[in-house]
């Protein structure tokens, strides 16, 4: 035995020795291995009710490539198909339907479109309820689909009717507070044209004349206490056949007085003679007892009959 063989012996001779030696197991025992089991088992089956419900919602809400139900996704923009409800807010820059329908907005309530600056004022509303349509804004305009042309424009300032014709169908015609401006006011053509202030004064003013016209009937005006006809720089022309002044009073004079004075007829007065007012061919009117010696001509005269 070399020495080498001796001192190796000999080391192990030396080390205690134990008669049942200890091992220590590797891995989950007991009640941890039942419990990670246990969770593992949970987390499968919510896996696959997560997977059911939303291969379910996918089927219900008909999900596909291009979008979901109504809603379609496309290259103009998002696609709606049939009747959607919004419960909260909708922000678009655009809304318009398709060529062979009418867009239709419906609310229990009222409908309400804002405009907004990018600063978030708001700057027009326009409102659609049950019992009013409301518009708030600078100018509110109705234009024509053909054309563009105005319609109707409203603003702090003033309102302006751009059609070519308006036409009021009440009985009660059209009523107004102030002054109207218009360059013509006519009737339908079989109805009459009637102009009428019931408490106040009827004013007609044109910086170039006022010309009432009737062509196919009679023209009338009438007031409650007197007419005035005036013209402060030109003429007052009475151009027809024939002039008639009716419910005039009767004239009477007496054999002391050669004028004539107007009063009621009575039983007292001397005896009564008829006139003739009589016009000159400058204009001028006379007067000429009525009879077989008349000087006026029968061309040139107006006879006032009582």
């Amino acid at each position: 035995m070399t020495r080498e063989q001796y001192i190796l012996a000999t080391q192990q001779n030396s080390l205690p020795r134990t008669e049942h030696p200890q091992f220590y197991p590797v891995g989950i025992y007991g009640w941890r291995k039942r419990c990670l089991y246990f969770f593992v088992l949970l987390l499968l089956v919510t896996m696959i009710v997560n997977l059911a419900m939303t291969i379910w919602i996918l089927k219900v809400m008909n999900f596909t490539v291009d979008g979901m139900g109504n809603l379609r996704v496309t290259k103009k923009g998002i696609r709606l198909e049939g009747i959607s409800e919004f419960l909260l807010p909708l922000y678009v820059k655009e809304i318009h339907s398709r060529k062979d329908s009418p867009l239709v907005l419906q609310s229990d309530r009222n409908v309400t479109v804002n405009a907004r600056n990018h600063m978030g004022q708001l700057t027009g509303q326009l409102t659609v309820g049950a019992d009013a349509v409301e518009a708030q804004c600078k100018r509110f305009e109705v234009r024509a689909s053909e054309g563009g042309k105005v319609l109707f424009s409203a603003d702090e300032d003033e309102i302006v009717i751009g059609a070519d014709r308006l036409k009021v169908t009440g009985t009660e015609g059209a009523v107004f507070g102030h002054s109207v401006e218009t360059p013509h006011i006519r009737a339908e053509p079989s109805q009459d044209l009637k102009l009428e202030s019931p408490t106040r004064s009827l004013v007609m003013e044109a910086p170039r004349g006022v010309q009432v016209n009737a062509a196919a009937g009679d023209l009338k005006a009438t007031c409650r206490k007197e007419l005035h006809l005036q013209s402060t720089e030109g003429e007052i022309f009475l151009n027809a056949d024939t002039i008639r002044l009716g419910n005039l009073p009767m004239g009477s004079s007496s054999s002391s007085s050669s004028s004539f004075s107007s009063s009621s007829p009575s039983s007292s007065a001397p005896r009564q003679t008829i006139y003739e007012l009589c016009a000159c061919p400058n204009g001028k009117l006379y007067l000429s007892p009525a009879g077989a010696g008349s000087t006026c001509h029968s061309s040139s005269n107006i006879c006032l009959w009582s």
